[in-house]
């Protein structure tokens, strides 16, 4: 359903990514991508997002690089400029679906997901943002500073992004008077992932859907 497309960043270079269209005047969603790299699941989020009546474009933040190997993910994910990946890729990302019409979300997965909470703290014209399984550190994105509406999607199972983490996000913006909409699974991390036979959790992901739809029908209109 997708193509591969050059999107402008705010300093002006290239940047690649993966557009799923829904037509002109739709409202937008930058979809962000796992340790994995720009791989096809992605891009099924993406076009998945289409089918349901939104533009959506996932930057290729590893500029091309895929890996199906943990150590090597480690690696690329490592490796990533945060603030470069949020201020330029992620912010042109936004401002292309936002020249599409329409309001625009960010929502992303573990790695993705902690960019996700980086775009919601740094990023401009972002209608609303939506985390799955992953929180940045404290000094880069403090969850206490996101200003508009959030959802957060977290494993209970999960020993890299904890349950304990996602309390203290849930905690840090209550306390700064924009509290969350934050749901808890019985499940391990990635259970989103269909191509993780090992921790997919097809009940799971198919509830952490719907309400997602709900939240950004809500919020992008």
């Amino acid at each position: 359903m997708g193509q591969m497309i050059d999107f402008k960043r705010p300093d002006g270079s290239a940047c690649r990514g993966y557009l799923a269209s829904a037509g002109q005047g739709r409202p937008g969603v930058v979809v962000i991508q796992e340790w994995w790299g720009l791989n096809d699941q992605i891009c099924g989020i993406a076009d998945r997002f289409a089918r349901a009546g939104y533009n959506a474009l996932a930057p290729d933040l590893f500029q091309g690089r895929v890996t199906q190997q943990p150590d090597e993910a480690s690696h690329l994910m490592n490796g990533l400029d945060f603030p470069g990946a949020t201020h330029q890729d992620i912010r042109g990302a936004v401002e292309h679906l936002k020249g599409m019409g329409g309001k625009v979300a960010t929502m992303g997965f573990c790695m993705g997901g902690a960019l996700t909470i980086g775009a919601a703290v740094h990023v401009p014209n972002i209608a609303a943002a939506v985390c799955f399984y992953g929180i940045p550190p404290k000094e880069f994105a403090d969850p206490a500073n996101i200003r508009i509406p959030f959802q957060g999607h977290f494993a209970s199972k999960d020993d890299w992004c904890t349950p304990a983490a996602a309390d203290a996000l849930d905690a840090a913006m209550r306390a700064a008077g924009n509290p969350p909409e934050l749901y808890r699974y019985e499940a391990d991390h990635a259970f989103f992932n269909e191509r993780r036979g090992e921790v997919y959790d097809a009940a799971c992901a198919n509830q952490a859907w719907e309400r997602m739809a709900a939240f950004l029908a809500k919020h992008l209109g």
